[in-house]
């Protein structure tokens, strides 16, 4: 059962990764994540919306959807596009890895370290879909803080 979701689409620019950070932040905060746990979040929907922006359509302006819910106290954040799509999703997983000679290829490992789940579906040629899930960890009650601050 969704408990709140919101979904969203936006063109693939480099500007709008600041916009899916900063909502995806704000509706993880219905939840009891702490300040660490948020930052986590933050960086993991940057790399995934990054990857959109930067590998998904090489260039070129297309469509990301960001779908966020709350199910059963756990955040879920999708992120899809229609882009090229992964060809070996096992080899884009490995550390290093890049098909843009320029990029790290740390994206992926970020995402997985930082979250609970992460599952990649995706078709050559059809594009991407990123799905990440998290529970909060410590919550506000095990740092100290009051929701109520």
């Amino acid at each position: 059962m969704v408990d709140n979701y919101i979904k969203y689409e936006f063109p693939s620019l480099p500007q709008n990764v600041g916009l899916a950070r900063t909502v995806t932040a704000a509706f993880a905060a219905q939840l009891e994540f702490n300040l660490a746990e948020i930052e986590e979040i933050r960086v993991a929907v940057s790399e995934a919306v990054s990857n959109c922006v930067i590998h998904g359509y090489s260039g070129k302006t297309g469509i990301v959807q960001l779908e966020l819910a709350v199910i059963k106290d756990a955040l879920v954040i999708t992120i899809r596009d229609f882009g090229k799509g992964i060809a070996d999703i096992v080899q884009a997983k490995q550390a290093t890895f890049s098909t843009d000679p320029e990029r790290m290829g740390l994206g992926l490992v970020f995402m997985e370290s930082f979250m609970d789940r992460l599952e990649i579906l995706s078709k050559p040629g059809e594009g991407t879909t990123v799905i990440m899930k998290k529970h909060p960890e410590r919550g506000f009650a095990n740092v100290g803080i009051s929701r109520n601050c």
